[in-house]
């Protein structure tokens, strides 16, 4: 089989008497280009037919394989006709193309040869025409339409199977479409009406039903009787004696069945000199020109199945031949290369430090310590925890504050051959406690001075670490771990609530590392924030990615993180170059003036981007300053994926691309039997290469089901249990997860899309949406909610007005609340835990008077704390207990300064929750 792509070039010789070309845009079948259809002719020479009146001859002086005459050729067969079209094109070599362009609904394809030979016409030959919607139905997302390319074009693929009959190609037709697109049911235009397929077991079951509604794809089927030009099957092939003409004389024939689209899809089979032909017409609106392509392929593959095996069940039904898995395997491949060294971390950092061992590895505020200090610190808590008793191949739990010496503690773990299991301190004691259990740590370092008591589990500090490494004897070097052992393990929430560990060795973390080095161009004068808790798995990349390039980490303290004006002085302080953030975070940073900060890398990860949010950083950074890499990843494939460079086009066609896999990492897509699905089709993203983890720790039975063999390259691949689709390109673009879907009233609704209308409104900064149940006992109280970030004037009843101009009523959310900020985890993510109710209970206000302080400024205070949390506050409610968190608290320090009062900070406010004392505090500094 083979296939070709064709499309009309501007013409380069005058023209035959009707100007005006083809129309390339679908109106309907009343689009004269649809009605048509066409057939032209090579002669080896001149037929003496040319010389009848109703056809137009012209010489052209030009042989018939000059391009001239080729895009000649090409602008007479697309040119449509209200009835009988003739046009003998005579070339300089002897050569000549006759083309016949006839309306379907007055002359059928036998009629079309008919007509060519100059042969009367039965009236009985008429056939009538596909009829199709007057206006196309909604582009699929799988075909990847739009774009620059043309308004239509087709591909054209030699069928090597028999022709089969209309049934079969309709089967054939309606399976490949339900396998691109699931969730439709299918309506296929023809000739004599629109249908839909019956749902059956098997192939040989289905049978076609009549439907109404706009079809998405036709089939024009013309493959046997009445399609041959004389002479066809009469002797010797290509040679026909002509009527009128007194020699025999050779030719052959292409025959054109639509000259434009009379579906958004129209499929045609017919034969023709080259032999049995299936035919894609396609709107470019609708499909690229890739996608259409492929579809031709699986299209063919499937009706060799239904031709052949009738019986096979429809859920077999192979989509993809050998050659097609091949090819969709080696799409989801990178192009570069990987160039990795066999090493562990330690030996890594080791390295670096010997390049460089004065230049500071860690900045933690006024402080700082160079390599060769954070090298003799690590090996000594090394030291003392082997005195302690741990033995390489243990797990050590790490639970300390973001601090140089939570960096220092993290080293000494991995020179001790160890494993670390880092844990939040801010975590909630049952977590911390199930982590301990879970990991069976027998040692925690941490300085929480009621760590929870756990069976078998010692909490030390790092200074009776460092206490034990003193009084020891032992000063023999310490051996680096093999690079294939564990380095870490990072819990993530399990779809029960249930934490589960997963376990990354030495050899991931340094493979992720070298597969971007070069491209970023990391090296010694970078200076990386460590943004994010060491529990979160985008802290293994601001940590040793810097460290093992030889950069300068810069601890961002949590409440630095949660302010976005101390973040940025912190940025233009420090000169960061290199900025790893969740889009929710830096939506954040975008609030503030962000003119002075000189980052040259921003890396995002951890949660979808909405591209367009990006828009007012590339107003103050150009691309060429500053790169923008949206990363998709996952803990379990060691933090990052994939890596797209954003730009402002690509911000404004908000983009949804990821990009295509790292060098070493690649990507599959599959449906829920595990088959490879083709590019556009949407599925589960599977990731397979040097970047997938060991394991769950301790959960064999969930890791046997989510890391699976690898069935092109013999390892183990993850299945994500996100949704997404590879573009043809090999980019892959990241759709939300699976189970991201609800049904509301029995609608299927996607969240992620009623998200991306609201973000479509200008005074809408960046959006969040959840369903919730107003009796949690009752299915039928559940409720769209909507929270918005808006812009200064914005008003959440217009953005509701509009979404309902855009959204059926089903999908248009209940409530728009407006917040200054979203919600975020420890990790930076959207915290869907902490959004406030829509319609939050007063709390009601006390009337107490003001203690000591500023009467003023204690009812300014109650203004603004009751707008921000939206209820009233009396003076001793404590601003945690009415629903209020961090970014409430970033809201109330904006609005104080806005007004002149002095600021209050998010660690001010943890230490006085109320409006009484938070007053007392302001007075007290102020004197």
């Amino acid at each position: 089989m083979s296939a070709s792509l064709s499309d009309p070039l501007p013409d380069e010789i005058p023209q035959g008497p009707e100007p005006g070309g083809a129309p390339r845009v679908l109106g309907g079948f009343g689009d004269p280009g649809a009605r048509c259809h066409a057939l032209r002719v090579r002669w080896e020479r001149s037929p003496h037919t040319a010389e009848r009146s109703e056809t137009w001859t012209e010489d052209l002086p030009v042989p018939a394989a000059d391009p001239r005459a080729e895009r000649r050729r090409a602008t007479e067969l697309a040119r449509p006709s209200d009835g009988v079209r003739r046009v003998l094109l005579r070339y300089s070599d002897g050569r000549s193309d006759l083309i016949v362009v006839a309306p379907r609904e007055r002359w059928g394809r036998g009629a079309l040869h008919r007509l060519a030979d100059g042969r009367p016409v039965p009236p009985s030959e008429a056939t009538p025409a596909p009829r199709a919607s007057t206006r196309p139905p909604a582009a699929p997302a799988w075909g990847l339409g739009g774009g620059d390319g043309p308004t239509s074009s087709s591909v054209l693929l030699t069928l090597e199977d028999e022709a089969g009959d209309e049934a079969s190609w309709l089967t054939a037709l309606d399976v490949t479409l339900r396998r691109y697109d699931p969730e439709t049911e299918p309506v296929i235009g023809t000739d004599h009406g629109t249908f839909t397929i019956e749902p059956a077991h098997t192939l040989g079951e289905l049978k076609p039903s009549p439907a109404t509604g706009p079809a998405l794809a036709g089939l024009l089927f013309e493959g046997t009787g009445g399609t041959e030009f004389p002479g066809e099957g009469e002797g010797e092939r290509g040679a026909a004696r002509v009527a009128g003409a007194g020699d025999e004389t050779a030719f052959e024939t292409e025959y054109v069945p639509c000259l434009a689209p009379p579906f958004p899809l129209t499929l045609s089979v017919f034969r023709d000199s080259g032999g049995l032909r299936l035919r894609c017409d396609h709107l470019g609106s609708h499909f690229s020109s890739e996608i259409a392509a492929q579809f031709v392929r699986h299209l063919a593959h499937v009706h060799g199945q239904v031709l052949r095996s009738p019986q096979t069940p429809v859920d077999d039904v192979e989509l993809l031949d050998e050659a097609e898995r091949a090819r969709t395997a080696a799409l989801g491949r990178p192009t570069r290369t990987l160039v990795t060294t066999e090493e562990s971390i330690p030996e890594a950092v080791a390295r670096a430090a010997a390049a460089t061992p004065d230049a500071i590895a860690v900045t933690d505020g006024a402080a700082g310590l160079t390599y060769r200090r954070l090298e003799e610190q690590a090996d000594l808590l090394a030291r003392g925890m082997r005195a302690r008793g741990v033995v390489g191949g243990d797990r050590v739990g790490v639970c300390l504050e973001r601090s140089a010496e939570l960096v220092v503690v993290l080293l000494a773990v991995l020179k001790a051959g160890a494993t670390y299991v880092p844990v939040d301190p801010a975590y909630p004691k049952d977590r911390i406690a199930h982590t301990a259990q879970d990991a069976e740590l027998g040692v925690v370092v941490t300085r929480l001075p009621e760590f929870p008591a756990v069976p078998g589990c010692v909490a030390l500090t790092p200074d009776e670490l460092l206490d034990a490494a003193t009084s020891g004897t032992d000063d023999t070097p310490l051996p680096f771990p093999s690079s294939d052992t564990a380095a870490y393990v990072i819990y993530t929430s399990g779809s029960t609530g249930r934490p589960k560990g997963v376990v990354v060795p030495h050899s991931n973390v340094i493979a992720l590392i070298d597969a971007t080095r070069d491209e970023y161009g990391f090296g010694a004068s970078d200076v990386w924030t460590w943004f994010h808790s060491s529990a979160f798995d985008l802290s293994v990349w601001e940590i040793w990615g810097c460290l093992v390039t030889g950069g300068r980490v810069v601890v961002v303290p949590y409440f630095v993180s949660r302010e976005p004006d101390s973040f940025r002085d912190l940025l233009v302080a420090e000169k960061v170059t290199v900025l790893s953030q969740t889009p929710s975070a830096f939506a954040q940073l975008l609030r503030v003036d962000h003119s002075d900060v000189s980052v040259r890398l921003v890396v995002f990860g951890g949660e979808p981007l909405d591209a367009r949010m990006l828009l007012p950083w590339f107003d103050r950074h150009p691309e060429s300053v500053c790169r923008m890499v949206n990363m998709f990843g996952i803990t379990e494939t060691t933090v990052h994926v994939t890596e797209q460079t954003l730009t402002r086009k690509l911000a404004l066609a908000a983009t949804r691309s990821v990009g295509p896999a790292l060098p070493g990492w690649h990507l599959y897509v599959t449906d829920p039997a595990g088959r490879l699905l083709p590019p556009g089709v949407a599925g589960e993203i599977c990731v397979g290469g040097v970047g997938v983890a060991l394991g769950y720790l301790g959960r064999p039975d969930l890791t046997a089901q989510r890391f699976v063999p690898d069935p092109f390259t013999g390892g183990i691949m993850y299945r994500s249990g996100d949704l997404g689709r590879l573009r043809p390109d090999g980019r892959l673009e990241h759709l939300g997860r699976i189970d991201s879907q609800v049904k509301i009233r029995g609608f299927r609704i996607e969240l992620d899309e009623i998200r991306s209308v609201l973000l479509e409104d200008p005074d809408v900064r960046t959006a969040a949406v959840v369903v919730r149940r107003v009796d949690p006992a009752d299915a039928a109280t559940a409720r769209i909610d909507a929270y918005v970030v808006l812009s200064a004037g914005g008003d959440p009843r217009a953005v509701r007005e509009r979404a309902a101009g855009i959204l059926p009523d089903h999908m248009l959310p209940a409530t728009v609340t407006s917040l200054d900020a979203l919600p975020l985890t420890a990790n930076g993510k959207l915290d869907a835990q902490r959004l406030p109710a829509p319609a939050a209970p007063l709390s009601p206000a006390r009337d107490t008077v003001p203690g000591a302080g500023d009467a003023d400024l204690t009812e300014r205070l109650r203004e603004i704390w009751s707008e921000v949390l939206g209820v009233p506050v009396g003076l001793d409610d404590d601003f945690f207990g009415l629903g209020g968190n961090s970014l409430f608290a970033v809201r109330i320090g904006a609005a104080l300064r806005a007004q002149g009062l002095p600021s209050l900070r998010l660690k001010e406010l943890y230490r006085h929750p109320t409006i009484r004392e938070t007053v007392n505090s302001l007075v007290t500094s102020d004197s």
